[in-house]
């Protein structure tokens, strides 16, 4: 008798698992990360991609002009490129379709003809609505002529007039993601080294094409040429060509230009009201924005011109407060430090802490520590022990002369010259701190303006950028909304039109997410100052509004008593002819006054026509006194009713700047 065998099969061979792969360990350059994972800079969707290329071309260039204090000229032109003319810069040969069902936009007949259908019924609707006289509305079509993968290609150029690059530093500036010169301890408009990188990444995903840098620095007497693009795995550049060309015209600053996928159609308000921010906090910069289309229907040109040649300071780089610091980066600045022992680190490295805190800090540390304990040679124990105490310890507040705020005049200038409005207030707060970083807060409130929708409109400025996306979540939107009480300001909070401007500027902005969208609202020390630099705005406001209110008061009591002066005039005239009858007749006696103006109205020497100039001449009177009552209390504190312009001067002589909120008085040496 045969047994079986349960596990043999029927080839004879038993069933063994398969040993699984072995995981090998992989690495991912920055670049590569970046890529893969692009909506974290900004870079969602073509049209973002848009906005966001030319807002970060935008601040490079204006940092750039900003740090050799030269007032910005920045020209951004966004060519648009169709599809016969992008497949020939590639060198791609425009092939008809053969096999129409294999894409995306084919149509079978019978949903060709059930649209058609549709679009009958459709019209057919719209003619009997048109018969009637009620509005058409416009038909739209079922389905996009233009397929899932066709896609629109933009040349996106910026020109600047900045410090301009130096010619070896091209390749790594644009090459190399993670390496850039705004990773000092300081205000700036970039903080990921990123910018365009992100766009070069964006421009090798969705084109292939390279990014064209030109660039010039002062006393040079050539021009930098460079083409290149990104090796993404490796992290590096690859250079095509790496010249230096003459520079006949003496030109100096930058010249970026890229190609990119986008969608103009989608986030063309985007972009535009992007460069109309951007020209409200920066009003001392001339921006000409261009879109250029082969249809030239949709072609723009706008410019925004300077308005003042008054820049804020440049901000300087600082040291860290110890309130701020991790051990990680306590154990970077031992290792950079040039300091040998202890107090000198502790004085060097860090702000507000000066020789007598200092000696009071080691002695608390403990008795392995001394002033002359050599810094290099500090336990992991010993760094965490001096984590432990800068957490604890008390510290002055660092001040906020390490920052470069708009300034009241800019953001006045900016707000008047963009908005037109009918009354603007502004304010700026002075340096406050949140986990040992300054920051300064600026507002403005406007009412009235042109292009101003009714309600709140509310303008974010973050280290003087705009912030145009997740406004619901930002800290400037929930406090405008939620807690400013709008109408103990005589301000509709419905009907009239307000705008809300707040800038923040800080040596660490807190953004949700490094694509820099909005501010969060978990910080109380940076709501409470977003919120009492509105209520001061809207305080000054209301003296206006409520003055306002005053002058139409008196006009309106003025226009009431002349509408009854000829009324008034006849029923006064009367009873004085009367009165004079009956002192002529001696019926009654009047005194010697009255007597006399009974007189004079019997010979006929006042009149209807007297009377009425007399109470006109009295209504304007008073109406005097009460204006000048109220522009005395106004004072100078009533803004100018005319547009101030500062030219931009050629002497580039020595001057002081005095600053006030409505103006700057230049004093020449």
């Amino acid at each position: 008798m045969e047994s079986e065998c349960p596990t043999e099969t029927k080839k004879g061979k038993s069933k063994t698992p398969k040993k699984a792969k072995e995981s090998i360990l992989k690495q991912k350059s920055p670049a590569e990360f970046f890529a893969e994972n692009k909506n974290i800079a900004g870079f969602d969707n073509p049209g973002k991609c848009l906005y966001t290329t030319v807002r970060e071309l935008v601040e490079n260039a204006l940092d750039s002009a900003e740090a050799i204090s030269e007032l910005p000229v920045i020209e951004i032109t966004i060519e648009e490129i169709v599809k016969s003319k992008f497949n020939s810069m590639i060198g791609l040969v425009d092939r008809e379709r053969v096999d129409e069902e294999l894409y995306d936009d084919y149509e079978t007949a019978k949903a060709r003809e059930k649209r058609l259908a549709k679009e009958a019924r459709a019209q057919e609707i719209q003619a009997k609505n048109a018969a009637l006289g009620k509005k058409v509305k416009e038909h739209a079509v079922s389905k996009s002529s233009k397929g899932r993968g066709e896609a629109s290609f933009y040349r996106v150029t910026c020109r600047d007039n900045g410090r301009g690059m130096p010619h070896d530093d091209i390749p790594n500036m644009f090459g190399r993601v993670l390496s850039g010169t705004k990773y000092g301890l300081k205000q700036t408009r970039g903080k990921f080294g990123l910018g365009a990188k992100m766009a070069l990444i964006w421009s090798k995903m969705s084109t292939g094409l390279p990014i064209e840098i030109s660039s010039s620095m002062r006393g040079q007497n050539y021009l930098s040429f460079c083409r290149l693009d990104i090796d993404i795995h490796r992290n590096i550049p690859h250079i095509h060509l790496h010249e230096k060309r003459d520079n006949k015209d003496k030109w100096r600053g930058a010249e970026i230009q890229v190609v990119i996928e986008g969608n103009w159609t989608t986030y063309r308000s985007k972009i535009l009201h992007y460069m109309r921010q951007m020209a409200v906090i920066t009003p001392y910069a001339q921006f000409l924005f261009k879109f250029v289309s082969d249809a030239p229907d949709k072609n723009v040109t706008i410019k925004f011109a300077r308005r003042t040649d008054v820049m804020p300071p440049v901000p300087v780089e600082t040291k860290h407060h110890p309130s701020s610091v991790d051990i990680l980066l306590i154990k970077r600045l031992i290792a950079e430090t040039s300091k040998q022992n202890l107090m000198q680190f502790l004085q060097h490295e860090f702000v507000n802490i000066g020789k007598p805190l200092a000696e009071r800090l080691i002695g608390e540390m403990g008795p392995e520590f001394s002033p002359k304990t050599a810094v290099k040679s500090l336990t992991d124990q010993q760094i965490v022990r001096i984590h432990q105490l800068f957490r604890q310890a008390k510290f002055d507040d660092p001040s906020g002369d390490c920052l470069s705020p708009a300034g009241e005049y800019n953001l006045r200038l900016g707000i008047i010259k963009e908005l037109h409005p009918d009354m603007v207030a502004t304010y700026s707060g002075s340096a406050q701190v949140f986990e040992g970083h300054p920051f300064i807060v600026e507002a403005g409130v406007s009412v009235g303006g042109k292009d101003v929708k009714q309600g709140l409109n509310i303008f974010r400025f973050a280290n003087r950028i705009p912030l145009l996306f997740e406004q619901g979540g930002d800290v400037v939107t929930r406090t405008a909304l939620k807690r400013i009480s709008w109408n103990n300001y005589k301000i509709n909070q419905t009907q009239d039109k307000i705008g809300v401007f707040v800038s923040i500027v800080s040596t660490k902005i807190p953004f949700k997410g490094t694509g820099k969208e909005y501010i969060g609202d978990d910080i109380s020390e940076i709501a409470s100052a977003v919120k009492s630099a509105i209520q001061q705005c809207c305080i000054q406001l209301k003296s206006k509004i409520v003055k306002k209110m005053q002058a139409r008061e008196q006009q309106e009591r003025k226009r009431n008593l002349s509408k009854y002066i000829p009324d008034a005039t006849n029923a006064v005239y009367d009873v004085l002819k009367e009165m004079a009858k009956s002192h002529a007749s001696k019926k009654k006696r009047y005194e010697e006054g009255d007597a006399d103006i009974l007189r004079k109205v019997s010979d006929h020497l006042i009149t209807k026509e007297t009377l009425y100039e007399k109470l006109t001449q009295h209504v304007e009177k008073v109406d005097y006194e009460m204006a000048l009552e109220y522009a005395t209390q106004t004072g100078v504190r009533e803004e100018p009713r005319e547009d101030i312009y500062l030219e931009s001067l050629d002497d580039k002589g020595n001057f002081f700047d005095f600053h006030s909120p409505i103006f700057v008085f230049r004093l020449f040496l």
